[in-house]
């Protein structure tokens, strides 16, 4: 779910957010959609998106640090979710993410491949999966997140649609937890802090959830936009 406001300063702006949403300001990421700033005979106008960091409709965790059931036992052979659409629901879904790919002009075939209470998995098949994909998964975001919109249209603002190809939402997850832990170890041995690539909220939650209890490690998020950088950085003693 997205919030957008709108004040004389984008600060005043945001400010506005976290006290309607009654959120504190690291609990959400912030869009700039206009930006007029004050002059002498104009006053500032500013105008934002807000995305909760929980948000439903765009940073729930995947997979919660585990393969759902149903996808685990596919991969080792077992029964998975029936792949066929079950309601009307279901196959609007479907149908939309195959047309949304095929007129971008991509070969697309979709099924479902676990269902879980208030969330849907869909694996896409397409010869060309890597650009579906995208660097760092961005453009499967972004389809994921026209799902999801398309989802809120239909009136099902609490279902999660999930998009994946190739197990891509598995490895990538499986990636961000070993870097999280093999940049901790860096900081613990060097004492200087460590500033991590861009990342979506999703990965950026991962991230700090895996190094949250750890005593002597602390993670922050910096920057503005959809996209922020995590620094690690070491806080026990010197």
């Amino acid at each position: 779910m997205t919030y957008e406001f709108e004040a004389e300063s984008e600060k005043e702006a945001i400010e506005k957010a976290a006290q309607e949403l009654g959120l504190e300001r690291d609990q959400f990421d912030v869009e700039t959609l206009e930006l007029q700033k004050k002059s002498l005979f104009k006053k500032g106008y500013a105008k934002i998106r807000v995305i909760p960091v929980d948000s439903v409709n765009h940073v729930e965790p995947e997979f919660e640090g585990r393969m759902p059931k149903s996808v685990s036992a596919g991969v080792s052979g077992g029964a998975v979710a029936n792949p066929m659409p079950q309601d009307e629901f279901e196959q609007k879904i479907l149908d939309f993410v195959n047309q949304m790919i095929e007129k971008m002009g991509y070969d697309i075939t979709t099924e479902i491949i676990f269902r879980e209470e208030k969330k849907i998995g869909i694996k896409l098949t397409s010869s060309h999966s890597s650009i579906l994909i995208g660097r760092k998964g961005k453009n499967l975001d972004a389809l994921q997140l026209l799902a999801n919109v398309y989802a809120g249209h239909l009136g099902k603002e609490d279902v999660r649609i999930i998009l994946d190809s190739e197990n891509y939402r598995i490895r990538r997850e499986e990636t961000l937890v070993r870097l999280a832990y093999i940049t901790a170890d860096k900081v613990r041995s060097s004492r200087n802090s460590i500033l991590l690539e861009p990342m979506n909220p999703f990965e950026r939650r991962l991230i700090h959830t895996t190094l949250n209890d750890i005593p002597d490690i602390e993670t922050k998020s910096e920057g503005d936009g959809l996209y922020k950088q995590i620094r690690v950085i070491f806080k026990g003693v010197r």
